[in-house]
């Protein structure tokens, strides 16, 4: 019988290729291709195009995890994933909830994991709709949340509470994005965090974007999440930059503000 000429093209691709596929084939996340990628200037040049456009057209609130819009960029939430897999917290920590969808996404994964796991998410002003959301939700039961800004002493004490009822924390930092507030998060939320997490800033690409990309918002490119990443580095030992992610990400919105706990 005859072959098609798909099958053909494939039949002959399989027969002649099938040992050269095998010697070439990328292995996943291969170290020396990442630390190319990772230090290749055109690299860099093209993230600082993207991101720019990306943000002009408002890419991060074109996605939405399991019916919850996200607000994050893609590539963010496979990463976050990996995170919370490869670690296994009991309890992750985010600053920051608008829609809800970043809880949504953490407590999805914590669910697969199983046990008694918790996503606590605390936020200056929970709106109606998110409130709704989060009540409603098939995760529900796996996720509480403080209504307050998060740097504030009375906010801090009920996080410690909940922290008191787990092992093994991670925080992601995603709500007021001035220096100074995040700086305040990254000294404070550090100390929930557990040797071998992770504590996230997001939105350090701030600093990579023009001034008229934030309207009337008190961040800015002279006032944004990474100068508070790289001085919270200097001065905090506990922490290095987790250079496994970091170097692998391109279209993030959090260029280096992957963090590890070491001590």
């Amino acid at each position: 019988m005859a072959l098609d000429p798909v099958s053909s093209i494939g039949t002959a691709m399989n027969s002649r290729g099938d040992e050269q596929a095998v010697r070439t084939e990328r292995s996943p996340r291969d170290p020396a291709a990442i630390r190319s990628m990772a230090t290749d200037p055109e690299s860099e040049r093209v993230r600082r195009e993207w991101i720019s456009v990306a943000t002009r057209h408002g890419y991060s609130y074109n996605f939405s995890w399991l019916g919850v819009p996200i607000i994050q960029h893609p590539e963010d939430v496979v990463i976050i994933q990996e995170l919370i897999w490869s670690t296994q917290p009991d309890l992750v920590i985010e600053t920051g909830i608008a829609h809800g969808g970043s809880l949504i996404l953490s407590a999805s994964i914590l669910k697969l994991l199983g046990g008694e796991r918790e996503v606590l998410g605390v936020d200056v002003d929970i709106r109606s709709h998110a409130r709704s959301m989060l009540s409603s939700h098939p995760l529900a039961e796996s996720i509480s949340t403080i209504e307050g800004d998060s740097i504030a002493p009375a906010v801090i004490e009920q996080v410690a509470r909940v922290c008191s009822r787990h092992e093994r924390v991670m925080v992601i930092l995603d709500s007021n994005h001035t220096c100074d507030h995040v700086a305040a998060e990254l000294s404070l939320y550090g100390d929930f965090v557990s040797i071998g997490s992770y504590l996230v800033a997001m939105d350090t690409v701030i600093r990579d974007l023009p001034p008229e990309a934030f309207g009337d918002r008190p961040w800015s490119p002279a006032n944004n999440p990474w100068t508070a990443v790289t001085n919270f580095l200097d001065a905090d030992d506990r922490f290095v930059a987790a250079a496994d992610v970091n170097e692998r990400l391109l279209a993030t919105a959090a260029p280096g503000g992957y963090l590890i706990r070491v001590r």
